[in-house]
């Protein structure tokens, strides 16, 4: 069992009974942040497409999702329907964190504007805008070897002419994942198990 922030604890059922599980504890453990640390910065999908993404990048093994107000999302985060929606996506990422036994649970921020992605990007180690016209594959950009890594996923049709201006002058690199383009709510957790292999963190 794990408490979700890195702490894990091996135990043995001992007994069970009306809905209630007792457990010996066998051993313990505290597993460090990943460094790199994998952060996926993603547009807002349409319906549940959004949810799906949170899914997968938390089953992949990405350890922070940004949720991104740009310009050409069709969703849009306002009041109460986004405080829900960022709880639906927070709900989702504890769920597949416990059916993937991570020992963390990955963070889900809160919403970011184009401004707040520009400063992640000024942070990280390296920051890549995925662009299916971009000159250069994921899969051959030189990665550091700690520090944050920043995927930037655009919405459909992808980042507004002043979105990808604004983060390019930030530091971001632009980069494509292969031959065909990906919906928004798979580009992340691919271009995740690109880094999360190259990095070391897939064997």
């Amino acid at each position: 069992m794990t408490d979700g922030a890195g702490r894990v604890a091996e135990c043995t059922v001992t007994r069970a009974g009306g809905g209630v599980l007792h457990l010996a504890v066998r051993s313990r453990r505290v597993e460090p942040p990943a460094d790199p640390a994998v952060i996926v910065v993603q547009a807002l999908p349409k319906g549940d497409r959004g949810q799906l993404a949170v899914e997968l990048m938390t089953e992949a093994g990405v350890d922070v999702i940004v949720p991104w107000a740009a310009q050409r999302c069709v969703t849009q985060w306002h009041g109460e329907r986004g405080e829900r929606a960022l709880a639906r996506w927070r709900a989702t990422a504890r769920e597949a964190a416990k059916q993937g036994r991570r020992a963390r649970c990955p963070e889900v921020a809160t919403l970011a504007s184009t401004p707040d992605v520009a400063r992640a990007v000024r942070s990280a180690a390296l920051a890549v805008l995925l662009d299916p016209g971009a000159g250069t594959a994921l899969s051959s950009l030189p990665l550091p070897s700690s520090g944050d890594l920043v995927v930037i996923v655009g919405p459909e049709g992808g980042p507004s002419p002043a979105e990808t201006a604004a983060l390019t002058e930030a530091g971001a690199v632009g980069a494509h994942l292969g031959p065909t383009v990906l919906r928004t709510s798979t580009a992340g957790v691919v271009a995740a198990s690109v880094l999360l292999s190259r990095a070391g963190r897939w064997a």
